[in-house]
């Protein structure tokens, strides 16, 4: 286990690169194939004990948002890490142990180097503005930077509550700690 901190490529208010993934549910997803104010897109995995610690708060804030997507997309390589497999994916979305909006695999992972991503969890809070999808936030989901820490302050709902109020996050980019992304062909 690698643990890397993430380091934005993109700046805030900067378009997103859109993509079309497959999800665990059968479905190929697009950042427009999410009818919400705003997507939380986690770059994340099955096996890595900072993603499973996040499994949770990641679930609440899927249940908790009407108007917020929150998709996970694994990027993760899954021939030398069997447990980041579509079909693992696949059975943590059936026994509920991950619940978000959509579940996605970046099999190739371009999209996790497209966003900058290096870490899972890596989040990415999308704002719509008009016809684009924006980048208005990346940094961690809370201060508990150890799998094992319980967090204080959970910094992406301050982050949400400020898109769905159309206001500018003014949270500070704080750099997410996770496992290093398993990139393919990288063995």
């Amino acid at each position: 286990m690698v643990a890397m901190e993430s380091d934005s490529e993109l700046a805030r208010g900067e378009t997103v690169p859109d993509f079309e993934l497959p999800g665990v549910d059968g479905g190929t997803y697009s950042l427009d194939s999410f009818d919400a104010e705003a997507i939380l897109l986690v770059f994340t995995c099955n096996h890595c004990p900072y993603a499973q610690a996040k499994f949770d708060l990641l679930n609440e804030l899927a249940a908790d948002y009407d108007e917020v997507a929150v998709v996970g997309v694994n990027p993760n390589d899954a021939e030398e890490y069997p447990d980041d497999s579509f079909d693992r994916m696949r059975e943590l979305v059936e026994d509920g142990t991950i619940a978000y909006d959509a579940y996605l695999r970046d099999e190739s992972a371009a999209v996790a180097d497209a966003y900058g991503a290096v870490c899972t969890p890596d989040p990415f809070l999308l704002s719509h503005e008009g016809d684009a999808w924006t980048l208005a936030y990346h940094g961690r989901l809370d201060d508990a930077l150890n799998p094992d820490a319980e967090p204080t302050t959970i910094h992406v709902r301050d982050a949400i509550e400020s898109v769905l109020a159309g206001e500018d996050v003014e949270i500070p980019d704080r750099p997410s700690r996770g496992c290093s992304i398993k990139w393919p062909g990288d063995s």
